[in-house]
């Protein structure tokens, strides 16, 4: 029971409310009272409603979800067992606890996850059988919303502003005539389709914070496109296939770019050159001044790799592995190759540091509130084994401390598989990671994992905190 409310009347209790009720009435009546008789019925079922909502809505009143939680954080789980069922764990973030209420059900193999800025939504890529679903939960009722059937599955989802809208980047969408690849408009409040928006080869995409524009990242491309979502031709724009339509524009000149990131006013973009990674030539990190018709390339600084970043100020870090410079100096490792995170001042668009961390595909970056920086990656060297170690144990994970002056050492924990999820708070000094199927609960402090952990069964995905904390 929460503390406050009412507590639940049983059917007793109703027939002597009801009994009493039918009592009074008549002997009122029998006096002669006649008009008390409308005002006590009137009266009556007033309280009586009053009643039925504290004992039956006491989550209305409160404001509260189902789970009762005010710091919730949820856990894709894509693996069916005799012990275990796919969809989304809640765990209380408050004090890393499973939420004493049934997981919420998100399609056969939820996996990926994206959030909505006001965290009213998430967004859940379920693949199996052939089929790409992307699952709407409403994160208040903690319940299927809905869902809408992709053309094919996705790699990058994203919620703008809006609740109402969301993008999805589909490499193997059909559009007649033209290149695979397309944007596809999900309508999150009915479900389905509203808009393909052509864009060969689709595999990432970034808005900025009006939803207005997009930034779609294409394998194997050295180009770049900005695609503004609200000028597009429902129910299918050819958009970034030639000859381009009002709702892209194709900017090229780029170095196999992955990701990017919008500047506050949305005036500039910070494009990831992936290079020699991804079969280009030089990785670097180059601008892109918006405030252009078309767009505009502008000063660019090499990096040792990247293909994932974040900005916090105006500091850009971002990760990579080279394929030529990626020696492991100044860790003791048995590793032969390790990846590089570079710190870039985004007032000067230099370098100011280099560091060594697990090598791997980067795509997963968060900073903790207390200035931990943890870089996850897949398809990383492997070393020792978690569950009998008996030597050097790592994987894809690295945890670098911004706070420290000069800092050019990255910690290494020992654990193995690749990092799928990374979810810090801005309340306690814990991250959530999802390394190797499994969750792991670390103290940023020390950025070592704490005392009290959680086992979820099954093999875990993604991980979102969907409260504000």
């Amino acid at each position: 029971m929460v503390e406050g409310l009412v507590a639940p009347m049983s059917d007793t209790d109703w027939s002597a409310i009801i009994s009493d009720f039918a009592l009074k009435s008549r002997f009122f009546i029998s006096l002669g009272v006649p008009r008390l008789k409308k005002a006590l019925l009137v009266s009556a079922v007033l309280m009586l409603a009053s009643v039925s909502f504290l004992s039956c809505g006491g989550s209305s009143s409160s404001g509260k979800p189902p789970s009762g939680l005010t710091e919730r954080v949820l856990v894709s789980q894509n693996v069916s067992s005799p012990t275990a069922s796919p969809g989304l764990a809640i765990i209380d973030g408050a004090n890393d606890t499973l939420a004493h209420v049934s997981e919420i059900r998100a399609g056969s193999s939820p996996s990926q996850m994206a959030i909505s800025p006001t965290k009213q939504t998430v967004l859940v890529f379920d693949s199996i059988n052939g089929s790409s679903t992307v699952e709407v939960v409403n994160t208040h009722s903690e319940s299927s919303s809905g869902s809408a059937q992709l053309a094919g599955p996705t790699t990058s989802m994203v919620i703008p502003v809006t609740t109402s809208i969301g993008y999805a980047a589909v490499a193997s969408a059909t559009l007649q005539g033209y290149p695979p690849g397309a944007i596809e408009v999900m309508n999150l409040s009915n479900g389905g389709i509203t808009t393909m928006i052509g864009a060969p080869n689709a595999q990432t995409i970034v808005a900025n914070q009006n939803g207005t524009q997009l930034l779609v990242f294409s394998n194997d491309s050295d180009s770049v496109s900005v695609v503004s979502p609200l000028l597009a031709v429902n129910p299918v724009d050819t958009g970034c296939n030639a000859p381009q339509t009002p709702a892209c524009t194709v900017v090229a000149g780029f170095d196999r770019p992955v990701y990017g990131f919008f500047s506050g006013d949305g005036s500039t973009a910070y494009i990831l050159n992936c290079g020699a990674e991804c079969g280009g030539t030089a990785a670097s990190v180059q601008t892109l001044n918006l405030g252009t018709t078309p767009p505009t390339l502008g000063p660019s600084v090499p990096v040792e790799g990247a293909t994932f970043g974040l900005i916090s100020g105006s500091t850009l870090y971002v990760a990579g592995t080279s394929p030529t410079n990626h020696a492991c100096t100044g860790q003791s490792t048995a590793a032969s190759v390790c990846g590089r995170l570079d710190i870039v001042d985004l007032g000067s668009m230099t370098v100011t540091g280099s560091v060594v961390i697990a090598d791997g595909y980067h795509d997963h970056l968060d900073l903790s509130s207390n200035g931990q920086l943890f870089v996850g990656s897949h398809n990383c060297t492997e070393i020792g084994n978690v569950n009998n170690p008996r030597g050097e144990v790592r994987g894809c994970l690295s945890i670098f401390d911004t706070t420290k002056p000069g800092n050019t050492t990255a910690l290494m924990p020992p654990d193995n598989g690749d990092v799928t999820g990374l979810q810090g708070f801005t309340s306690r000094n814990v991250e959530y990671v999802v390394e190797g199927g499994n969750l792991r609960i670390y103290e940023t402090p020390n950025d070592v994992l704490q005392a009290t952990q959680i086992t979820i069964t099954g093999k875990l995905i993604d991980v979102k905190a969907i409260d504000f904390f």
